[in-house]
């Protein structure tokens, strides 16, 4: 009855519909005890994917323990088909077995599916074959120290941008600014997690250009996970994270894993979404903020093509190809003639300006020049306003310094403040138990065991009391300018929220291990934190736009393909 249904409705042979059916139906059962099997006996089972002139019309499935070595499991597949052991490779998950690790170790799971590929060479190919082997081993392994230096360079940039107190001058930082280049003010946690999140996507979009998508896809799922670390009003007013979910699929795109189609529908939806709150229903916040919205098309476009991708490989040609036109349409707006980005290389701009300019002012060459140069003066002012306002919160925090407090406190008395010194100074004042509560960095901790008899005659010169004037020292550890301080903004006495000991002082706040451990002074470590950061400052684009300027020849290409396959099925269709 099915197919007899089917068979009208898609105008094909019943016999041949009946027959697929069929298959279907046989692939459910057999995946079903499959399941069952390995549930109860561990044992899994494996699609075995034969070279084609082994290749039979229906499944071959192998049954195995997942603790055996990928050497153990191509033993296996040879023997059950009839290879050469050394003569076959296997390919699962897109990657290459390994033969000395375990299968689980590399990710092989219950009805995987592994393809057999035959080689014919001589002993001579197979040991260069091997050297082959060995090289691509240290390359994965060179790449993976390499993902490891990427987030050595990570943490410690994210750390320098959360603490706040590293001079731009001598210390290489990162910050977080809007669209207008202005620095945002963000929870130090969050603040470290989109951080986080932002350095690695700027990291795997630096891999995408140089065409690198295999490394790059870890970079930019990780940067996926600290995104998600963040609040979602956050993800909602910027579009950093809906440009992230394109550049995924992109990835997913190239490396041809049509297995995650489901995911990049969730992810294209998720950016369709994010475009929608962060730029307006028709763009009108973008363009309220910016001006134009001439360069965010760029990232319409990718989007539209990257959901005709997903439309076709999903069987949905009609969707497809209306996506793909719509691409197609964007393209042709967003085209831009060389003559003119040679013009505007002639007037001493870069091609990287030319484009965007040109985007955002429709091609016109005059307002493009205009554009750019005002973008230029405009960031120019405001780099210079954040380091001046850099420059001040550093001032601030060691005039605190030099009044006795640690950095530590000092900063955080300024956050309270909204960096205000006089009010910053006022709440340290008023409230000395924040300060010895929270001060556990030992460049404040002087631990005298008794004042000394000239520190008391200063503060009983100053007027006063000595019993008083010894308590203080004691609490402050021996510094005078605190102990003067505090008694000053409390009229001579000591504030009674001070828990002072039997003897008169306080007991030393306990110290984690990690604050009363030191920096390593090895130059070696030193060089590999140099070297790790450096990597990913190397990475960070100089113009605040990167990410919307693309000479569009890559997707030129895609969306000519693309719609020659849409339109190949509809001729097919047709003559059916």
């Amino acid at each position: 009855g099915l197919a007899k249904k089917y068979s009208d409705k898609l105008e094909c042979c019943e016999n041949e519909v009946e027959k697929i059916i069929e298959e279907i139906r046989c692939k459910a059962i057999e995946r079903g005890t499959g399941n069952e099997n390995y549930r109860t006996t561990g044992i899994a089972t494996i699609e075995v994917f034969l070279p084609p002139r082994l290749r039979k019309d229906r499944k071959n499935l192998l049954e195995t323990r997942l603790h055996i070595t990928g050497r153990e499991l191509r033993s296996k597949i040879a023997e059950t088909f009839g290879f050469q052991e050394n003569y076959i490779k296997i390919v699962i998950n897109k990657k290459q077995l390994q033969l000395g690790k375990t299968l689980e170790e590399q990710g092989v799971t219950h009805n995987v599916k592994a393809m057999v590929l035959e080689l014919k060479q001589s002993e001579e190919d197979m040991r260069k074959n091997f050297q082959l082997e060995e090289e691509e081993q240290n390359e994965a392994e060179l790449k993976e120290k390499q993902i490891e230096r990427t987030k050595r360079g990570l943490e410690i940039l994210a750390k320098r941008a959360t603490e706040t107190v590293v001079d731009p001058e001598m210390t290489p930082y990162l910050d977080i600014a809007n669209q207008t280049g202005r620095s945002i003010k963000i929870p130090p946690a969050e603040r470290k997690a989109l951080m986080l999140a932002m350095g690695y996507h700027e990291k795997g979009r630096a891999f995408l250009k140089r065409k690198e998508y295999g490394i790059a896809l870890p970079c930019l799922l990780d940067a996926d996970k600290y995104f998600c670390e963040c609040c979602r009003e956050l993800l909602d007013t910027v579009d950093n994270y809906a440009v992230l979910q394109l550049d995924i699929v992109w990835c997913y795109f190239r490396l041809g894993q049509l297995e995650c189609l489901d995911d990049a529908e969730k992810k294209l939806n998720l950016a369709q979404k994010c475009f929608k709150n962060c730029y307006g229903e028709n763009h009108q916040r973008l363009v309220h903020i910016k001006g134009n919205c001439g360069k965010e098309k760029v990232l319409f476009l990718r989007l539209y093509l990257l959901q005709g991708i997903r439309n076709y490989h999903s069987g949905n040609d009609v969707e497809a190809r209306e996506c793909l036109n719509k691409a197609q349409q964007l393209f042709k707006e967003l085209y831009i003639d060389p003559s003119k980005v040679d013009n505007l290389l002639q007037l001493g701009f870069t091609a990287q300006e030319a484009r965007l300019g040109l985007r955002a002012c429709d091609g016109n060459v005059d307002h493009a020049a205009t554009h750019i140069t005002n973008r230029r003066e405009e960031l120019a002012q405001i780099r210079k306003e954040e380091k001046e306002k850099k420059r001040r919160h550093l001032e601030n925090i060691r005039s605190l310094k030099g009044m006795g407090y640690s950095t530590h406190v000092a900063q955080q008395a300024l956050h309270a403040a909204s960096g205000n010194l006089d009010e910053a100074l006022k709440i340290l004042l008023s409230n000395p138990l924040m300060w010895w509560l929270n001060d556990s960095n030992p460049e404040t901790n002087n631990h005298q065991e008794s004042p000394s008899q000239e520190n008391i005659d200063q503060l009983v010169y100053m007027g006063f009391d000595t019993l008083v004037a010894e308590a203080a020292l004691r609490v402050f550890r021996g510094n005078v300018q605190l102990a003067a301080q505090t008694l000053a903004h409390n009229g001579g006495s000591l504030p009674a929220e001070l828990p002072l000991s039997p003897e008169g002082s306080l007991s030393s706040p306990a110290t984690s291990p990690s604050d009363s451990a030191g920096t390593s002074s090895a130059s070696t470590d030193e060089d590999m934190e140099t070297e790790a950061v450096n990597e990913i400052l190397e990475d960070i684009p100089e113009h605040e736009e990167d990410y919307l300027d693309s000479t569009l020849e890559d997707e030129e290409i895609t969306i000519a393909e693309y719609l020659s396959y849409v339109e190949n099925t509809k001729s097919a269709t047709k003559e059916n």
